[in-house]
C-alpha cells in the first residue's frame, strides 16, 4: 500500500504539471527556448509529463516511466532553473534531483503488488 501512495504522490506530480502545461502552452514553448529544448516540443513535453505520470500511478511499465522520468527531471534542473542573479537556483535543482531520486527507487524496487504491472506479471 506505501508502493501505491508513492506512485500516486510522484505521479500526480507530473499528470497536473503536464495539463497545466497544456493550459499555456504557447508560454512554455518560449520558456522550452531559453534552454536547450525547441519550442516546438511544448506539446510533447506536457503530454509526456501526463503519460508518464499517469503510468507511474497506475503501476503500467514503470520501471521504464520511471527512467524516463528520474531523466527528465535532471535535465530540467540543470537546464531550466537558473536564479536571478544568472547563477542556478539551487534550492528547485535539488528537488528536481529528490524527485529524480524516488524515481530510481521505484525502478528498482519495480511498482509493487497494487499495480498493472503485478497484475500481468511483469516486473516493468
Amino acid at each position: 500500500m506505501i508502493v501505491l501512495l508513492g506512485r500516486i504522490l510522484l505521479g500526480a506530480l507530473f499528470v497536473m504539471a503536464g495539463f497545466n502545461k497544456t493550459q499555456g502552452i504557447d508560454g512554455l514553448a518560449g520558456f522550452l527556448e531559453t534552454g536547450p529544448v525547441p519550442g516546438f516540443m511544448a506539446w510533447p513535453t506536457a503530454i509526456f509529463e501526463i503519460v508518464a505520470g499517469l503510468m507511474i500511478i497506475v503501476g503500467f511499465f514503470t520501471r521504464y516511466a520511471a527512467v524516463a522520468l528520474a531523466l527528465f527531471c535532471i535535465a530540467t534542473g540543470v537546464f531550466y532553473h537558473p536564479a536571478e542573479d544568472g547563477g542556478i537556483d539551487i534550492g528547485a535543482m535539488l528537488k528536481n534531483f529528490s524527485v529524480a531520486g524516488g524515481f530510481l527507487i521505484l525502478y528498482t524496487h519495480g511498482a509493487g503488488m497494487l499495480s498493472i504491472d503485478a497484475r500481468r506479471g511483469g516486473t516493468d
